[in-house]
């Protein structure tokens, strides 16, 4: 083989067995169990190229296909391992691993996988925690080892690795952040946590067989900004408040973890130290390698963690990401359908009937609810009297969600966003095809989902997913699930008691803009759930379903916006 890689499941191991696999290589791939096949298949990634072996590196390896290189990427990595656990895998498993690659004729090099404050560090157990001394000490006995059996070594430092799937160390600070417990930062205003994407790591590891032997690379950016900065960064991609103060690290020690929240083994990494780098950068430049911007490689990583629920869920649909605060999901500039979600609940609401619908989807989660950031400054709606309302903030963040949309889709909104999505219909006719209005709350009766006392905020807070769905009257399942996981994000819940509110207020006069929109309307509703007004438009009943039909009854709604044609091309 042209490579052997260990730990190819893990998150560093994967991506360099597609980097490998990508430059034409044959590589065998060590593993325990087989979840890297149907992992590259999902990336796109060919697997001609690809032979997989079982292999468990805490005992002695034998009866391996020979490779000419050898990368050691396998690693247990997690804070709060026992010894015995930590140093089977990163200090045993290492030390086999160069003791199998010693018997191989035409072994090119060793590549092993250490860590940027591991390297040349004393095994302090008591004080680093099992991870961290593990590594340093599997550091110092394969440098020693290679040179007592003359394998051809280069060590690889690394810092803090992001990119997709990636969910432990910087990733916990972010969840944090995201969640609102974040109050404070530890560590001073000048901790330096450097970060490189695992794109990069593995294009650079890639390289390495081809260079002289010996080398220490410490592979990070140097550019990434100081903590508070960073996390700063995250804060204002994904619209969440970053913490204003620091706390330093020794004092967090001293405080018991239940209040400060914060991992013990974690504070080592939170430090001013900077790093030996000019020999990494050298070999870059000689290969042409150039890292991603910082800023741009952060937000990029906190879309996919807040995509993945932090490694809880998976995404229904791609691309998506933080567009200027707002959740977007899907075809931005030519969707066939635009969806518009009701409360309590966000985008993934649609899945089951996205998933058939024919052409792309555009699925927003509305300012201020679901994973978006709240809107700018309230306007005047269009239609409406009275003073600046939600429903200016909501006209005004719609036209900008459509403004790059270049064919003219069907608009499907639920619940509360019928209102915005009649308004946009109203002012834009020629913006779309067919306004299709599910369950619109302004024809139907305010009910209990609509009326909640002023202590409903902090009850919806609370809400299991289970209990949310019993209120709802809806199957438990991940969109409800999801829907409950951002109600208990600082705000969100307040905020739906106050949409709700507000489209009560508004009821009468966004039912009398229904005679005035010049697009084909069709509205659709449950039986369960019935209107109170003559719309002046075509109503679909599905039998056996309530205020969410789309989620209930997925198919007989994809059929009835299935009569409708697709875009009828640019606007």
């Amino acid at each position: 083989m042209d490579a052997m890689v260990f730990g190819a499941t893990g998150f560093i191991g994967r991506s360099l067995v597609a980097e490998l696999l990508g430059r034409g290589q044959r590589v065998a791939a060590a593993v325990r169990r087989d979840t890297l096949t149907p992992w590259l298949t999902g990336q796109g990634v060919g697997t001609g190229g690809l032979t997989v072996v079982t292999a468990d590196i805490t005992r002695p390896l034998t009866g391996l296909p020979p490779a000419r290189d050898v990368y050691n990427t396998a690693a247990r990595f997690a804070f709060g391992l026992g010894v015995d656990e930590a140093r089977a895998v990163n200090v045993t498993g290492a030390l086999n691993v160069l003791r199998w690659a010693a018997t191989l004729p035409g072994l090119r090099r060793l590549v092993h996988l250490s860590g940027y404050r591991v390297s040349g560090a004393r095994p302090d157990y008591a004080g680093l925690g099992a991870y961290e001394a593990s590594k340093a000490e599997a550091d110092l006995a394969v440098r020693a080892g290679a040179r007592e059996l003359g394998v051809p070594l280069t060590v690889a430092n690394p810092s803090t690795v992001i990119g997709p799937g990636q969910y432990i160390g910087l990733a916990s600070l972010a969840e944090d952040l995201w969640n609102g417990r974040l109050p404070v930062l530890p560590g001073g205003p000048d901790v330096f946590l450097p970060i490189v994407t695992v794109g990069y790591l593995a294009r650079f590891l890639a390289e390495i067989p081809a260079s002289p032997e010996g080398e220490d690379y410490w592979v990070l950016d140097e550019g990434t900004p100081l903590l508070p900065e960073l996390v700063a960064v995250l804060a204002a991609h994904m619209g969440v408040r970053a913490p204003g103060r620091t706390v330093p690290a020794s004092l967090v020690r001293r405080l018991p973890r239940r209040i400060t929240g914060a991992d013990p083994e974690t504070l080592s990494f939170l430090s001013a130290d900077r790093y030996p780098t000019a020999s990494a950068r050298a070999f870059a430049e000689t290969a042409g390698l150039t890292m991603p911007p910082v800023a741009g490689a952060l937000r990029a990583w906190a879309d996919d963690l807040v995509a993945t629920r932090f490694g809880a869920a998976s995404p229904w649909l791609r691309p998506y990401g933080f567009r200027d605060r707002t959740w977007v999901m899907g075809e931005t500039g030519r969707p066939a359908h635009v969806l518009l979600h009701g409360l309590p609940m966000n985008a993934d609401l649609w899945a089951p009937l996205a998933a058939r619908l024919p052409g792309p989807i555009l699925a927003p989660d509305l300012p201020g609810l679901g994973r978006s950031a709240p809107a700018a400054q309230p306007l005047p709606a269009p239609g409406l009297s009275g003073p600046a309302s939600a429903a200016g903030s909501l006209d005004a963040w719609l036209a900008d969600l459509m403004e790059p949309v270049r064919t003219r889709p069907v608009l499907v909104a639920h619940s509360l966003a019928c209102g915005p999505a009649l308004r946009f219909a109203l002012a834009h006719p020629g913006r779309v095809e067919r306004l299709v209005l599910i369950a619109p709350a302004f024809l139907q009766a305010p009910g209990p989902r609509h009326t909640r006392s002023a202590l409903a905020a902090p009850l919806l807070r609370r809400m299991s997913a289970a209990r949310l769905a019993a209120v709802l009257g809806l199957p438990e399942g991940p969109e409800v699930a999801s829907a409950a996981a951002d109600l208990r994000r600082p705000g969100v819940a307040r905020r739906v008691i106050a949409a709700m509110r507000e489209a009560l207020a508004e009821r009468e006069a966004t039912r009398s803009l229904l005679s005035r929109v010049d697009v084909p309307v069709e509205i659709i509703i449950g039986s369960a759930d019935p209107l109170t007004a003559d719309p002046g438009h075509p109503v679909t009943e599905i039998a056996g379903a309530g205020h969410y039909p789309q989620l209930t009854h997925p198919a007989e709604v994809a059929r009835r916006l299935g009569a409708f044609p697709g875009p009828a091309g640019p606007a």
